[in-house]
């Protein structure tokens, strides 16, 4: 069974639209520049689409010395570094983590204006190291809701999508995957445990719980009922139902990079 590296997709902002790459370098919390920056509200708890599903209506894109923010709705794009040198200190609230960030000030009236709410940007420097949970794995991510990386196969993706309507069918991006699996079979990625893409190896420790994100249309911040109502039909976690479970979270152990195209290897499998 050939399975390849289909796509590499990296998100600056936690819960703003994200862009594909061809290559990125792997780091001990994730891919290099991926959600390192984040929104909060004024009391310094993150926000996401959950809360504000016009968010996904910011989406981000590779600019000349850093990222690009735009509102397709409209308006200016914002051109941001992709490490902030400066900044006030502060403890933000990311779940039930307490994490160290510098407050970017100069930048936060354009998300302010254009999310009609009073959100703070935040970015998680270097010295900032925030744990996985210790139940799944010993290591350390950003500013992702558990592990630094998310594991999903286009196999997986397809299938969900045979089991809706045509109209109801949603793109990869409502599942924010880090590295999308090329060929192979659906789900198969639920019985991986070590895996090689490329010279880079992963653990793949949890299954992701999918949430309302996943019915927000991130073009527009309109949300449905799929592709929740379906995965709920048939995804439900063994051993806790109030979970519906559709990707893989995984730690990076070897490897500098991944590149598109790169063959993957299951080392080990459940059973």
């Amino acid at each position: 069974m050939s399975l390849q590296l289909a796509s590499i997709h990296i998100h600056p902002i936690k819960s703003l639209g994200g862009f594909g790459m061809n290559e990125a370098l792997i780091t001990d919390r994730g891919l290099q520049h991926d959600r390192r920056w984040m929104l909060v509200d004024q009391d310094g708890r993150f926000l996401s689409q959950r809360e504000l599903p016009a968010m996904a209506c910011l989406h981000t894109e590779p600019a000349e010395h850093g990222f690009q923010v735009r509102d397709v709705r409209g308006g200016d794009p914002l051109d941001l570094p992709w490490e902030l040198q400066e900044g006030r200190r502060c403890l933000v609230q990311v779940w039930a983590d307490e994490v160290r960030v510098l407050e970017a000030e100069p930048y936060t009236s354009w998300f302010a204006l254009r999310l009609g709410a009073p959100v703070r940007l935040v970015y998680m420097p270097h010295a900032s190291l925030r744990p996985t949970d210790p139940a799944y794995a010993k290591a350390i991510t950003s500013l992702s809701d558990g592990f630094p990386y998310l594991i999903l196969s286009q196999a997986s993706l397809n299938d969900l999508n045979e089991r809706m309507a045509p109209e109801d069918r949603v793109p990869m991006d409502r599942f924010r995957p880090n590295l999308v699996i090329g060929g192979g079979a659906a789900y198969q990625e639920d019985q991986w445990r070590r895996v090689l893409i490329g010279d880079a190896g992963f653990e793949v420790v949890k299954p992701c719980a999918r949430c309302v994100i996943t019915t927000t249309n991130q073009r527009t911040g309109l949300r449905g009922r799929e592709p929740l109502a379906t995965l709920a039909q048939y995804r439900r976690r063994a051993g806790d139902p109030s979970k519906v479970d559709f990707g893989m979270n995984a730690i990076a152990t070897s490897g500098e990079q991944v590149r598109v195209g790169d063959a993957v290897r299951v080392i080990t499998a459940v059973g």
